[in-house]
């Protein structure tokens, strides 16, 4: 079994042709999860990406609310991480990523959409199937593996926010939330909402299932509180991976640390175990208490240097491929 702190891998540098083999599950959603499936792409060519539902901001917040379809965006984000390393796949990214902007002085209908969220919401509306259209973008980008959404409806997040002598102002909303400041509480509606089937059973069939990185309340704790994605990841023999951020003190997660992180995965699933916790050293304040933190879930601790060498809080692909291809190896 690998233990301890995993080698430095410059970002210049060229990662060793190594498919693992595994196959992998990585759940998640918006940048953090577009973070881990752009390394996970370097070491494996069987992963499915497993998105979250509840975004109503921007433009997958006006597609939802006039159309009624599931928000785009993340999905869109996963698709473009997973695109094949050509012009075809490098132009097909471009063209999905690209937002339109209207002209000084005019408010135009198409102003700060993605035309990837229109392309896939277009496939929606001819087949009638999520998933399928998600397949076909995927198909046209040469994504190297899958894009599910978590849930075959769309999500509301629901969350306290906390308030200095008073009680927890409730917010409501994915894009309020994410900003609103420290949460204490919060939940998924409707509470029973039923998951694709399809993610489900890809976490039913991974070899590894990494959750992780992004914003822990409105991306990656949302996994858990999907009663039946819960069953699934409490219940696949996959090994469990959790990929803790760089920044530990991001809005929602105002005056946290790395180990409270952890107690707020287990508080809202203490049934849920995790094999490795994959941190970057330059994350974790108080070494000793996340190690005992980890250890509260039944996981081991990996710390490898995963960010970035410009000094913002941004994961490093070729660093975290290496970290992800030497835990897929070790463990």
């Amino acid at each position: 079994m690998y233990t301890g702190i995993l080698p430095i891998v410059p970002s210049a540098a060229k990662l060793p042709t190594l498919n693992t083999g595994a196959k992998v599950a990585a759940l998640g959603g918006g940048h953090g999860l577009a973070a881990s499936l752009s390394a996970l792409r370097l070491v494996t060519g069987n992963v499915t990406a497993v998105v979250t539902v509840a975004d109503d901001g921007g433009s997958s917040g006006r597609l939802r609310e006039e159309l009624g379809v599931l928000p785009p965006g993340d999905l869109r984000m996963a698709l473009s991480a997973l695109c094949d390393d050509t012009d075809w796949g490098r132009t097909w990214r471009d063209v999905m990523q690209h937002r339109f902007t209207s002209r000084e002085g005019v408010t135009g209908s198409l102003d700060n959409h993605a035309l990837g969220n229109l392309l896939i919401v277009t496939l929606w509306e001819l087949l009638g199937d999520p998933v399928a259209g998600l397949r076909w973008a995927g198909a046209l980008l040469g994504a190297r593996g899958e894009v599910l959404p978590m849930a075959s409806v769309p999500l509301t997040i629901e969350g306290l926010v906390k308030v200095p002598g008073l009680p927890g102002r409730l917010i409501r909303g994915q894009s309020l939330l994410a900003k609103a400041g420290e949460v204490e509480e919060v939940r998924l509606l409707p509470v029973d909402a039923p998951a694709c089937t399809e993610a489900v059973t890809a976490i039913q069939d991974a070899d590894w299932v990494v959750l992780g990185p992004g914003s822990w309340y409105t991306s990656v704790l949302p996994h858990l509180l999907l009663p039946q994605m819960r069953e699934a990841l409490c219940t696949t023999k996959a090994k469990r991976l959790l990929t803790m951020n760089l920044d530990v003190n991001d809005a929602e997660a105002d005056g946290m640390n790395a180990a409270d992180h952890l107690h707020v995965i287990s508080r809202y699933a203490p049934e849920f175990n995790v094999d490795v916790v994959l941190a970057d050293p330059s994350s974790i304040g108080d070494v000793g208490e996340f190690t005992q933190a980890a250890a509260m879930i039944g996981a081991e601790v990996v710390f490898g240097k995963v960010g970035s060498s410009g000094g913002n809080a941004v994961h490093d692909p070729l660093r975290l491929a290496a970290a992800y291809r030497d835990i897929f190896g070790g463990h």
